[in-house]
């Protein structure tokens, strides 16, 4: 069976191929909520995937977890087939063994090194030098987690977002061994996944996604625990500026929508003015001492009774599904279809 990585024979160099590598399967490792659903995302991009249970409690709730959200995601129109065809190409297991035919091998199992370590142990003893293996690790460094494979070239942090099968959202990080090429290649191959992957060269902690997020909660918090805005005008301000931008420029096309000149002002005016706070907000220390978790607990930022937070679940579904393929139909547009799509 050719694998992905193919060789060009006259320089010995790897290529990305050409097209979708749906003929080889993908492996994953860890069965929770996260994994059964980047398993679902890998399924309903067309590969056939082997995922391994590590503990046994994983595998009797996967088949579940599986059918609910492929259910799910037929609801939100992203699927070819009935969901038994994708149940189908799925392979459940606890034998590692089952991996060695896999292109790309992700773990996706808590956040624990000596777990990750034994689990990158016995998928190394099953699968070619050749194939690609992945973390789906958010906390973490990739660098660190590298001294555990005995070819750490081939190892990068495949970041997903949840659901995995019904958001654009992937990160791949590099650490500080990983052959880039190889990083490049599987940001590439991402594309055939149904994602937009970004690839961040450098293992940096936070990745790309946190960073820029926390940076927006400190300032968010900053302004609120000043008294200058509530949580509510914040959280409109978010949603109404910045989500009416955000989704179809990103932040640098947006710099040059609105003119470098100006924005260079903004910044050089801004910048002194904003939070360098590296202390927990005063309004969060009280929910984290009594382990509040928002929507999932009833209290937060907010509060909500169990029909808002059922109400708040579903809108985020519906809201993915819309994202979904808006998104894709705005982020590949030429100029010529974008003036097109001005004159509707």
């Amino acid at each position: 069976m050719t694998h992905p990585l193919k060789r060009n024979q006259s320089t010995n160099e790897t290529l990305c191929p050409r097209k979708k590598v749906t003929e080889l399967p993908v492996g994953l490792v860890g069965l929770g909520l996260m994994g059964s659903s980047i398993t679902t995302a890998f399924a309903v991009s067309g590969y056939k995937v082997i995922a391994v249970a590590p503990v046994a409690q994983d595998l009797a709730h996967a088949p579940g977890y599986l059918k609910e959200q492929l259910i799910h995601a037929e609801t939100l129109g992203i699927l070819e087939h009935p969901v038994d065809y994708y149940l189908d190409r799925i392979t459940l297991t606890e034998d590692y063994s089952a991996l060695q035919d896999c292109s790309l091998v992700l773990e996706c199992v808590i956040e624990d090194r000596n777990i990750k370590s034994d689990i990158y142990r016995k998928i190394e003893a099953q699968v070619s030098e050749t194939t690609i293996i992945g973390t789906n690790t958010s906390a973490i460094p990739i660098s660190s987690l590298q001294q555990y494979l005995r070819i750490p070239d081939r190892f990068m942090g495949i970041h997903w977002a949840e659901p995995a099968y019904a958001t654009r959202f992937l990160e791949i990080t590099c650490g500080s061994k990983t052959d880039l090429r190889k990083a490049q290649w599987v940001s590439e191959w991402a594309e055939d996944w149904n994602k937009e992957p970004t690839l961040l060269q450098k293992d940096i902690r936070g990745f790309i996604t946190n960073r820029l997020m926390y940076a927006v909660y400190r300032e968010a918090l900053n302004i609120h625990e000043k008294g200058e805005a509530t949580l509510k005008d914040l959280d409109k301000a978010a949603r109404y500026d910045m989500g009416s931008w955000v989704p179809v420029m990103g932040i640098f096309r947006r710099m040059d929508y609105m003119g470098i000149a100006n924005e260079g002002e903004m910044v050089k005016k801004l910048l002194p003015l904003l939070s360098a706070a590296t202390h927990r907000p005063s309004i969060m220390q009280p929910m984290v001492d009594q382990k509040l978790r928002g929507i999932h607990s009833g209290a937060g930022m907010y509060s909500y009774t169990q029909e808002e937070a059922a109400q708040w679940k579903q809108a985020f579904n519906q809201f993915n599904r819309d994202m979904y393929f808006l998104s894709d139909k705005y982020s590949k547009k030429t100029s010529s279809e974008i003036e097109e799509i001005k004159s509707i």
